[in-house]
Parts: C-alpha cells; sequence; structure tokens
C-alpha cells in the first residue's frame, strides 16, 4: 500500500528526473556519494517518520504539553522520535563532516524533511529549529562556540532555538527592548521576555542553546542596535560537562490551535531566579559583532522560512493523500446521468467536483513541493556551483524566491488542507479523521516566520527592486528558458508556454509601471496581492518545468502530471489577470479606509 504520509514516487521524480539530483554528486562537496546514497538515505527518512513520528501525531494533538509551574510534560514517544532523527544523522545531514556532518546536498535533506513534516510537524519541530541554530553559529560563530553548541546539537545532545519576538513588540523587532550588558570578561548578562519560543522548553536533551536578540547599552535604535547572544540553559563548564543552570526561565507556555506537540514559550531572562556566578542575568556570548544581530539572524530566519514552506506544503501533501484515499473507498451516489435510484453506489472519485478538489490538492501540494525542492538545490548551487557566476545567480534567485517559498505553500495548501475536509464531507471535520487536525496544523504557517504581509512587503518593497532589479531579470529569463524549451517540445506545453509567457510579460511591465509611479503608499498598500499573483507565476512556470520532464511518458504517474499542469494553466493561473490589474490601478481602497469607518 502506498504511504499516506508522502510519495516517494513524485520525490524520486523531482528530484532525479526533473532537478537531476545525482549529478551533484560529480561536484567536490558531495563526491562521496551518490544516487543510491540519496536513495537510501530517503529510504531512511520514510522509515523513521512512518515508524516513529506517525504514529504518536495524533496523541501529541490531543495531550499537548503542560507545565507544572517547574517543569514541562511532553509525551515520551517524542523524545523516542527525535533520538531517533538525531542517531540517523539528520540534524548535521548538510553540515561538514569536521563537526560530524552527512555533507548531503541541501535539496536532498529537504526532500528527506518532507516525510517528518507530514508525518508530525509537532515534533520535527524541534530538530528544524536545532539545524537553524546549528548552522547559523557555524556561519558567524567562533570555533570555541562551534566546538562547545554545534557539535553537541548535531549529535542530538542539545537543541537549539531562536528568540526574536517579545510580547510588546510582535513581529516589528525594531521595538525588540531585551537589554545586554557586559561583565567584562567578554561575557553579556541578559534581562528581558520572549514570546512565541518554539521549542523554548523541554526535558528532550541535555540543554537547549538560545540564540537570543537583545540591545547593548549605547547601541543604536532600531534594528541597527540589535546584537545576536548564545544563552544556554544550562552553562558548559571548561571541561566541556554540563554545569549551572542559567537564568533563562519559562513563564508560561502558549496553547496554539495546532502543531501542539512542540512547546511554544514565554521565556524570561535575568529574572533572578537562578544566578550563575553569584549574579542576576542570564549569562549570554555574543555571536560575530555587536549591532549585526539581526543580519546575521537573517541567515536562521531565511532557512527557517523555506522549512516552513516545506512544513505547509507536507502537511498540503499528506492531506491529499488521505482524500484520495478516502474519496476511492467511499461509495455515494451515482453518476449524474444515471435515474434508477437502485442501481449501485459509484466511489465519491467518480463524480467531477471531488475529481476537481483532488485536482485542486494535487496542483498545490505537487506545486509547492518542487518549488521548495527547486530552492533547495539554488542553495546548493550558491555554495558548489562551478563558476562563481553560477554560484553568484543562484544565490539572487533564492533571496527573491524566498518569501514566494515561504508564502505560497502556507495559502495554497492550507486551501489544499481545506479541501481535504471538503472531500470527506461531514467526516471531514471531526477528530476521528485526520484531515481537520492537518488543516489546523497548516494554519500557523501562514504566521510563522513572518506573515503573508511582511513576506510581500520584503517581495515588493525590496526582493524585486535589489540590484536594480537584477533578481527579477534573472527570474524571468530563467522562466523565458522554460518557455522556449516547452515551444520547442510542442504538443500540450507549447500552448501553456504561451500563456506563461503573456503573464510573465506582465508581470515585469506592472512591476515597472506601479514602482514608477511614486504612489509608495499605494504600491506597498497592495504588496499581499502582488506577493499572490506573483507566487502563480512562479507556481506556473514550476509545473511547465514538470510538464516538460513529464512530456513523452505514458503511464498514469506522468498522465497526472500533465494533467495536473493543465489544471493550474485552465483554473489557476488565470486568477493573476484581475490581481495585476488591480495592481495596475494603483487601488487605494484599503489605504483610504479610516479607523472610524470599521
Amino acid at each position: 500500500m502506498d504511504s499516506l504520509i508522502m510519495s516517494r514516487r513524485d520525490l524520486d521524480f523531482l528530484l532525479f528526473e526533473w532537478l537531476e539530483v545525482d549529478q551533484l554528486a560529480d561536484r567536490p562537496r558531495y563526491q562521496e556519494h551518490s544516487r543510491d546514497t540519496f536513495e537510501a538515505v530517503l529510504d531512511l527518512a520514510e522509515t523513521i517518520a512512518t515508524n516513529e513520528f506517525a504514529p504518536h501525531n495524533k496523541k501529541n494533538d490531543n495531550n499537548e504539553p503542560s507545565f507544572d509551574g517547574t517543569e514541562v510534560a511532553i509525551n515520551p514517544e517524542v523524545k523516542k522520535a527525535v533520538e531517533a532523527f538525531s542517531h540517523a544523522g539528520f540534524i548535521g545531514s548538510t553540515m561538514d563532516e569536521a563537526v560530524g556532518g552527512m555533507q548531503l546536498p541541501h535539496v536532498v535533506s529537504f526532500a528527506c524533511f518532507a516525510w517528518f513534516a507530514a508525518a508530525n510537524i509537532g515534533t520535527a519541530g524541534y530538530p528544524m529549529l536545532t539545524i537553524g541554530n546549528s548552522n547559523l553559529i557555524l556561519s558567524h560563530g567562533t570555533e570555541d562556540q562551534i566546538e562547545t553548541y554545534v557539535k553537541p546539537m548535531v549529535e542530538g545532545r542539545y537543541f537549539g532555538t531562536m528568540c526574536l519576538s517579545e510580547p510588546q513588540a510582535g513581529s516589528s523587532l525594531a521595538d525588540v527592548a531585551t537589554r545586554a550588558e557586559e561583565v567584562g570578561d567578554g561575557t553579556y548578562r541578559l534581562f528581558g521576555n520572549k514570546m512565541w519560543i518554539s521549542g523554548g522548553e523541554h526535558d528532550l536533551t541535555e540543554n537547549i542553546v538560545h540564540l537570543v536578540l537583545a540591545r547593548i547599552p549605547d547601541s543604536p535604535l532600531g534594528v541597527k542596535g540589535l546584537s545576536l547572544f548564545i544563552v544556554p540553559k544550562y552553562l558548559i563548564n571548561s571541561d566541556g560537562t554540563r554545569g549551572d543552570r542559567n537564568d533563562v526561565v519559562l513563564a508560561g507556555l502558549n496553547h496554539k490551535m495546532g502543531q501542539r506537540g512542540l512547546t511554544n514559550t514565554l521565556l524570561n531572562f535575568g529574572e533572578g531566579q537562578f544566578t550563575p556566578a553569584g549574579e542576576a542575568g542570564a549569562l549570554g556570548y555574543l555571536v560575530g559583532e555587536p549591532n549585526r544581530g539581526l543580519a546575521y539572524m537573517f541567515h536562521m530566519m531565511n532557512e527557517a522560512r523555506i522549512s516552513v514552506g516545506m512544513g505547509a506544503t507536507a502537511l498540503g501533501y499528506t492531506g491529499y493523500l488521505h482524500s484520495l484515499q478516502y474519496a476511492k473507498e467511499r461509495p455515494q451516489g451515482r453518476p449524474v446521468l444515471e435515474r434508477n435510484p437502485q442501481s449501485a453506489q459509484v466511489p465519491i472519485i467518480e463524480h467531477a467536483d471531488v475529481r476537481r478538489m483532488l485536482l485542486a490538492q494535487k496542483a498545490y501540494a505537487e506545486g509547492g513541493l518542487a518549488l521548495t525542492l527547486y530552492c533547495g538545490k539554488l542553495v546548493d548551487d550558491q555554495h558548489t556551483a562551478a563558476t562563481p557566476e553560477a554560484r553568484a545567480d543562484a544565490a539572487l534567485l533564492l533571496d527573491l524566491l524566498t518569501p514566494i517559498a515561504k508564502s505560497w505553500p502556507s495559502q495554497w495548501c492550507l486551501e489544499a488542507n481545506s479541501l481535504a475536509i471538503q472531500v470527506h464531507g461531514g467526516y471531514g471535520y471531526t477528530r476521528e479523521y485526520n484531515v481537520e487536525q492537518f488543516y489546523r496544523d497548516n494554519r500557523l504557517n501562514p504566521i510563522h516566520e513572518g506573515t503573508h504581509g511582511i513576506q510581500a512587503l520584503d517581495l515588493l518593497g525590496r526582493k524585486v527592486l535589489m540590484r536594480e532589479g537584477a533578481a527579477l531579470q534573472l527570474l524571468l529569463a530563467r522562466m523565458n528558458e522554460t518557455i522556449d524549451r516547452a515551444n520547442a517540445l510542442g504538443g500540450d506545453v507549447s500552448p501553456w508556454a504561451d500563456q506563461l509567457r503573456t503573464t510573465t510579460e506582465r508581470l515585469a511591465t506592472v512591476t515597472r509601471d506601479i514602482w514608477g509611479s511614486g504612489q509608495i503608499d499605494a504600491v506597498l498598500a497592495n504588496a499581499t496581492t502582488y506577493l499572490e499573483a506573483f507566487g502563480h507565476t512562479v507556481i506556473a512556470w514550476i509545473w511547465l518545468e514538470q510538464a516538460i520532464a513529464a512530456s513523452g511518458h505514458d503511464d498514469a504517474f506522468y498522465r497526472g502530471k500533465l494533467r495536473a499542469a493543465q489544471y493550474f494553466f485552465v483554473a489557476e493561473l488565470p486568477k493573476t489577470s484581475p490581481q495585476f490589474d488591480l495592481l495596475s490601478d494603483l487601488d487605494r481602497t484599503s489605504l483610504e479606509m479610516e479607523s472610524a469607518w470599521f
């Protein structure tokens, strides 16, 4: 029986038939690997996800972590699952062998993570945050910090967090108030509160390594005055053993509608409950240079944004697989032309509207999976492509696509989960079936790591303008290359190529015209509409790429790919036309709505 967690057949198609990931083994960094090792690690991810993550997913949802004022209680299956994850080497999957990593390509690691996120996204959150934490310290920390914190995280003995937001600041990091006072020996004492910290407290590992944004006295106002600190839950002795408890304390748990297995916390730093070395304040260690904390943190945030997009995709995908199975097995009703009430009922997949809902889910889930894997391949090209020009192009394209990779799956794979509930009918919103949990789990992703609005401002206000539009021009050039290949191929894909060319030309024209208007307030007031239209254009390109790879094959899998591509071009891409119209008009409806009128 095929898995209801993720489609290995689709992963193999995307990795080996479309992205040709096996060719990465020709690069020096990955020369110890081959397609055989890539497939073996995918097999291992599927096994652990199926046997250790999926079985307690519903238990996590029904029995979320609790706090008795002293300790947090978490389902014991979580610890067993994350230990299996760690022992298999997945935390260090892409990291250097020198720190205990496997030096796998990022795109293969992303594909593995899809299994864990689809199986149990709450439990998967703990190692996911740890991976991002480790990668940041590897990029910006000292050798001593890498030895002290990263290596134990790669081994799974420590886990990590990212501590940005505060109760009064939310996403406005310019208003972060946590302060860091230098002690005089190169260390700092931190005082403040951090809110919405995922994985902020647990007993799954020996230690928790917090990465904390804070202000050093006399630093500039706003985000330019933020510095980054390593603040461990337990201090580390000179011999590497665990020392005294640091002055970072759990104030309470936030109770989320989904992803309930992952603790979400309010942390207090420096309230004096613990006083390491006899002084109040959480002991912290500066990462890099003062006042560059947000730049360093974006290393982890951008990685996390793509991971959120993959998590959203995985939830949309498993929901699709569950509803597909249900539609094949649930008999109800008769064909519209069958008037005999005594005739046998048919499975609901025989009804056109159910097929429409399944096609939409397939288009969203498989489109999102392809996009996030493509971004994983860009990460690999950014670091290991053959020429400096190719590496620079990959970095530029990845920067542009990051807000899309985060937001498009968060919006449309959530819609896939909604459709999965609809396919189930009345059963869909009962707890006895899994699809209602997938929807609740996924509803967090449009907010996690920056809301849609924040991603939209990033895309329209920064990314398409950077380097005088170089990133957008590069993306359009890549799209035109695909369009030319599709037209040369002919057949069904040629009309889709022409449709995409028309849309990309409209995207370029609208972007140029609205920024040429000088009406910055009206331009940015419609940034979310721009994000959605841009995202659909990107996914149409991704689907055209998949259609080219599927052309010339005649079995059911490839026919399904081509029909899903057709659905996207027939039913989804045309949605961008009225969005581009609204953008061109520089609509001011929302901008000029006054607060008193609501």
